[in-house]
């Protein structure tokens, strides 16, 4: 019973141990105590061919370090040997250079402070023609400059006879040319983006302009020339397209002084906006003090005409003797023809009531006009107001860091005042003119009815 036991447990012990290492191997179990033996007896074998082969190749790896490990020893030699040759060149070489360098200090003697101020003149050239309106139709002559500069800044190389001549010339064709007006053909962006090839016209250095008498702006980094998108108003483009097509003589042209520096101040005028732009920055109210204007102008025009009908006809009846209806004097003499023998006193009240129903009629429109005149300050001080707001607000917004464009809100405000002005001044003007005509009547119906009353007193009296 015990030895079947000790079987059992040897059975389980061997399994356990196959599972573990033979299984791997042979990927099966042993169904006998023999066929177990068996299989391990295998799998020793087979490990030790494995350990052997195993061994081998560590043995070849060693061996192979150790090859490597002498040839990384011969190359780190080599290396410091070449690492010796090289700083010894080095020093000689650096002999040497030092050695030519003297060389060439004594040969070029008094010519490095020539090269100096050629290199200086030849920057200034560079710099000139880089801006100037010249180079639209003499490209890449800065490029040459630029190249002369490199040149010259290195201690190896010298300039030649040519390229200093060269200099020289560029310097003279840019001194005539800047005298010269002339005509050459350009390549020409227009604002929409196309590209056209034009004819175009350079005075001197301070414009250029195409055939078709537009103001051109010249890009100094990209070499082309662009059509201004706002041209300067008035006559310039007729002067510049009779230039253009002039042949001799003497002829109007408008020369920006600023040209060669930039051309700024052409820039600065037409950038500058017109009336009708400015008139548009006064908004909704500048528009309604506008039509107040209107309004105010015609009323005065139209009140003057009648004024001036109505004095004709006052005229007219004073050299009467018989009462017209058409005008005030007559109708207010008609009340003394009607009422012949009235009493005095019902005669002059009767005679101030026809002054005081004529009056009005000719004083229409005056109060309107006053009015006016006082409240179109008051719209524009609105206007004013209101724009200064908005440009506060925008500078709460975006900040002030382009005083320009906060000049721009506060000249955009300011507009609305100066338009209530001009239709306040005017009107008070007109006012003042309407209103003369009118108590020039209103004096002669009041002169004519004294009289009257006192004709009528004294007829009264001497019955």
């Amino acid at each position: 019973m015990s030895i079947k036991l000790f079987k059992a447990a040897t059975s389980a012990a061997l399994a356990g141990l196959l599972t573990f290492s033979a299984l791997p191997v042979f990927a099966q179990e042993a169904k006998s105590l023999d066929e177990l033996l068996e299989f391990v007896k295998r799998g020793q074998v087979t490990e030790a061919k494995e350990n052997r082969e195993r061994e081998a190749r560590f043995a070849r790896d060693k061996a192979n370090q150790a090859a490597e490990l002498k040839r990384a020893e011969a190359e780190r030699t080599r290396q410091e040997q070449l690492s010796a040759q090289l700083e010894e060149q080095f020093e000689e070489n650096e002999l040497q250079v030092a050695a030519k360098q003297q060389q060439l200090r004594e040969k070029l003697g008094t010519l490095s402070e020539l090269f100096g101020h050629l290199t200086s003149a030849t920057g200034d050239l560079a710099r000139n023609l880089e801006n100037s309106l010249t180079s639209a139709q003499y490209p890449d002559r800065e490029v040459f400059l630029q190249g002369l500069i490199d040149k010259m800044s290195q201690s190896d190389k010298l300039p030649s006879i040519d390229e200093i001549e060269r200099v020289w010339y560029e310097l003279n064709r840019e001194m005539v040319e800047s005298g010269r007006v002339v005509t050459f053909d350009s390549q020409v962006i227009k604002p929409n983006g196309d590209q056209v090839q034009q004819r175009v016209l350079r005075a001197g250095t301070f414009n250029i302009v195409s055939d078709e008498g537009k103001y051109l702006n010249f890009q100094p980094g990209k070499g082309t020339l662009e059509e201004l998108a706002r041209q300067p108003s008035g006559a310039y483009q007729g002067w510049a397209k009779a230039l253009f097509s002039a042949t001799s003589g003497a002829n109007k042209f408008g020369v920006d002084p600023t040209g060669p520096t930039g051309g700024s101040y052409l820039s600065a005028l037409i950038n500058s906006p017109t009336l009708e732009e400015r008139w548009h920055q006064g908004g909704p109210v500048g528009y309604a003090i506008t039509a107040v204007g209107v309004f105010a102008l015609l009323l005065a025009v139209w009140r003057l005409l009648v004024l001036s009908a109505v004095s004709a006809k006052v005229n007219k009846q004073l050299k009467s003797d018989k009462a017209n209806t058409n005008n005030p004097l007559g109708r207010v003499l008609k009340i003394h023809e009607d009422n012949p023998s009235m009493d005095t006193e019902t005669l002059e009240l009767k005679l101030s009531e026809g002054i005081l129903k004529e009056t009005p009629k000719l004083e229409s429109g005056l109060t309107v006009l006053k009015i006016i005149a006082a409240v179109a300050p008051l719209m524009g001080l609105l206007g004013t107001v209101t724009g200064m707001i908005i440009t506060f607000q925008a500078i709460t917004i975006f900040g002030a860091g382009d005083p320009k464009a906060m000049a721009g809100g506060i000249s955009s405000a300011l507009v609305t005042t100066v338009l209530g002005l001009l239709v306040a001044i005017p009107t008070v003007l007109l006012h003042t003119f309407v209103n003369g005509r009118a108590q020039r009547i209103i004096h002669v119906l009041d002169e004519q009815t004294t009289g009257i009353i006192a004709e009528h007193t004294e007829a009264n009296l001497r019955s």
